[in-house]
Parts: structure tokens; sequence; C-alpha cells
């Protein structure tokens, strides 16, 4: 089984697939980690910063880490925003069969009650050697365009609006 993760920014990716991990025991691969190994290495000149250009560079890599993983019948999160919304079409039914995706965004009411918060919890599982210098405004713009960009390719997305736990929680039954 692969549980694949996208979402904006300080969504709670990781967070998610932390609490996966400790309750069904499925390592995770962060596409974070694989994007800087690829940046601090010089195997690419692409910036953290290069979302989109990043979404076409590491997509192809992790599409065939999901691949094998499914091939060798492992169970693997892989949890990142670098994932295209296309991102079924890359794989045959045979593959879909083994795949969850989750696509998880917060509501402009919900960044707007909880934007303190949201920063405050950036560094819960991994500690981010450079603070987040997003704003208020840029985290609404950002959590709009996974809903509309993912819904509009036929995805559910888990929309977080009142309680964060709560939505997580129903997430890991």
């Amino acid at each position: 089984m692969i549980i694949l993760i996208t979402g904006a920014s300080h969504v709670g990716k990781t967070f998610l697939a932390q609490k996966m991990l400790e309750k069904y025991k499925y390592p995770y691969l962060s596409i974070d980690h694989l994007k800087m190994g690829f940046i601090r290495s010089g195997y690419t000149s692409l910036t953290p910063e290069d979302d989109d250009a990043l979404t076409d560079y590491l997509w192809p890599i992790v599409r065939e880490i999901i691949k094998t993983a499914i091939e060798n019948e492992q169970n693997l999160i892989v949890e990142g925003c670098y994932v295209p919304a296309d991102w079924r079409q890359a794989f045959d039914d045979c593959y879909m069969k083994q795949i969850h995706f989750l696509c998880l965004a917060m509501s402009e009411e919900y960044i707007e009650d909880h934007f303190d918060e949201i920063i405050g919890y950036e560094s819960e599982i991994e500690t981010r050697l450079v603070k987040a210098d997003c704003t208020m405004n840029e985290l609404k713009q950002c959590n709009k365009w996974f809903i509309d960009t993912f819904r509009r390719s036929g995805e559910k997305v888990v929309l977080i609006e009142s309680d964060f736990d709560k939505e997580l929680s129903k997430v890991l039954e």
C-alpha cells in the first residue's frame, strides 16, 4: 500500500505522515528531503523557491519510487507538495489499486483564526533551519491553489476548517 499525501505548505503533511508511521508502521519518504538532496549535492541548479520546476523535476523520480515499492510489495507513505494534479496519469490500474491519495488544505477562515498557531507548529516534526517567512495571504493563496487545482482534477481534498486534530484523526481512521 502506498499512501500519497500532498497539500499546501504548513498544512500538516509531514505531521500526518509521522502519525501514520507510528500507527501503521509504514516508513515514509519526504519529497522535501529528496529535493534538498538534489539541491545541496549540486545535481540541479533549482532552488527551494522553484516550486513548479521542482514538481516537474522530482515527480518522475517519485513516481518510479512508488512503482518500485508497489512491485516489491512494500508499504510506503510519500509526502510532499511536489505532486502534480494529474498524478493519476502516471499509473496503470495495477498500480492505482495500491495507492491511497490524500490532498490536505486549510480553509481561509481556518488560516485567519489559527495563523499564529500554524506558524508556531512549523517545526513540530522536523526542525526547519530557516523560519518560514510566509504571510497569511501567501498561506491562503497556496491553500486555495491546492483546493482549486486538485478539485478541478477530480480529487477529493481533505479540508481543515475548524479542528485540525479532529480532521487528521478522521484521516487516520
